[in-house]
């Protein structure tokens, strides 16, 4: 299973998304398939053809629409979207994709979202392009999408609003919603280079918006937008894999994985307050934290504190060390690590049912010991050792049952 990178070059719309992912090899039927589902079969006609922009080939969608006068808001679109036989995975996805426009529409225009219009975006063509590129990504099933930081361009686009200024305030509002930062350098270029429905997918289907460092590319789509620009006017939607020695697809144990480390160095808060700050890292997800007591200046007693944590929770854990603590500032490093498959599990003991964790050795033999606290619990229960616990344990431990997959 690869991961997507999809390459805003220099915007993004629904149309050339799903050109670059028809590209890429998704099949027509694939798309067309859940359109048929919510009963839109026989109002367009979809057509994928060759073209290019400043000599650069790729797919250019074009739709017939044979439904030009329905006017759909949210409320029907959603009515038409719950009552389709889709995939749930799917099905959710179309509906986020749908609702994030409805609530920028609505918030833009001080409106209750249900009560929203979409125009164009309740139009035909678009309503193709959202629920093919939601297909798409559930037809190629990718372990992540990741996407580079989107173009705005300048000056105005007719719409059923009238003449708005680019960027229009749906797509403000999408963006301040989900905190996507956008790229500035080209937006002297005239035009609409990301339309409100190609950063509605982005927001809603994007898993991270930072490029990996390092990844092989598998194979890619190219779509051919509208406009004629200084610059090639297209997205790329690339296969990649992010590190070929990243084997946990494949069950191979260790796994090799990119992390992040943060720490700083605290002298002006007490032990009480630290122990929390620590509790509060741990429940937010961190792999792990550690902590000691040191000299600093002025021969005060301070804390070096260090969290592990993973690599796409940087910015959330910055705010943490902000938001919980005292510090000024903090260190950050990515660093590469190899772990051992683990997952967590029980069996049926003397004791009755015990939690156990299983850990997969490189050779691939499997070594299994029960949970700390388990040990704890029993030795209370039964005023015994934790030495006397393990081998009662040991000996009367029947069939490991997992509760997870290997990870």
């Amino acid at each position: 299973m690869d991961e997507i990178l999809i390459e805003c070059s220099p915007g993004v719309s629904g149309d050339m998304l799903l050109g670059a992912f028809h590209d890429l090899g998704v099949p027509k039927k694939i798309i067309e398939k859940p359109l048929a589902c919510i009963g839109l079969e026989n109002l367009y006609n979809l057509y994928f053809r060759e073209s290019q922009s400043c000599s650069i080939r790729g797919i250019k969608v074009d739709i017939d629409k044979i439904d030009q006068s329905t006017k759909r808001d949210w409320s029907s679109i959603k009515d038409l979207i719950l009552k389709a036989r889709l995939e749930k995975k799917l099905q959710k996805r179309i509906y986020e994709v749908f609702e994030s426009l409805a609530l920028a529409e609505g918030k833009v225009h001080g409106i209750d979202p249900e009560e929203v219009h979409f125009h164009e975006v309740g139009a035909i063509d678009s309503l193709v392009d959202i629920i093919g590129v939601c297909a798409s990504i559930e037809y190629l099933k990718p372990k992540k999408v990741f996407c580079n930081e989107p173009t705005l361009g300048r000056g105005f686009v007719q719409s059923e609003h009238g003449k708005l200024s680019i960027p229009s305030p749906a797509v403000i509002e999408l963006l301040r919603k989900k905190d996507i930062k956008v790229i500035s350098s080209i937006d002297l270029i005239e035009g609409e280079l990301s339309t409100p429905t190609g950063i509605a997918l982005l927001s809603n289907l994007v898993e991270s918006f930072q490029i990996p460092n390092k990844y092989s590319i598998n194979s890619y789509g190219v779509g051919i937008g509208n406009l004629d620009l200084p610059c090639p006017n297209l997205v790329r939607v690339l296969r990649i894999n992010t590190s070929n020695e990243n084997l946990i697809d494949k069950k191979i144990s260790p796994r090799y994985e990119e992390i992040s480390i943060q720490e700083a160095l605290i002298d002006d808060q007490t032990s009480e307050e630290i122990a929390n700050f620590l509790e509060i890292f741990r429940a937010k997800g961190a792999y792990d934290v550690s902590c000691q007591t040191i000299n600093m200046k002025k021969n005060r007693i301070g804390f070096s504190i260090q969290v592990i944590l993973p690599i796409d929770k940087q910015e959330y854990f910055r705010e943490l060390w902000f938001q919980y603590s005292n510090t000024i500032g903090l260190r950050e490093r990515k660093q590469f690590r190899w772990v051992l498959l683990r997952r967590r599990g029980e069996c049926l003991t003397n004791f009755g049912i015990i939690k156990f964790k299983q850990t997969m050795q490189p050779n691939g033999t499997i070594s299994m010991k029960p949970e700390n606290d388990e040990i704890l619990r029993l030795q209370i229960e039964n005023n015994k050792t934790a030495q006397e616990v393990r081998n009662i344990i040991k000996e009367s431990c029947r069939e490991f049952k997992a509760f997870e997959d290997w990870k």
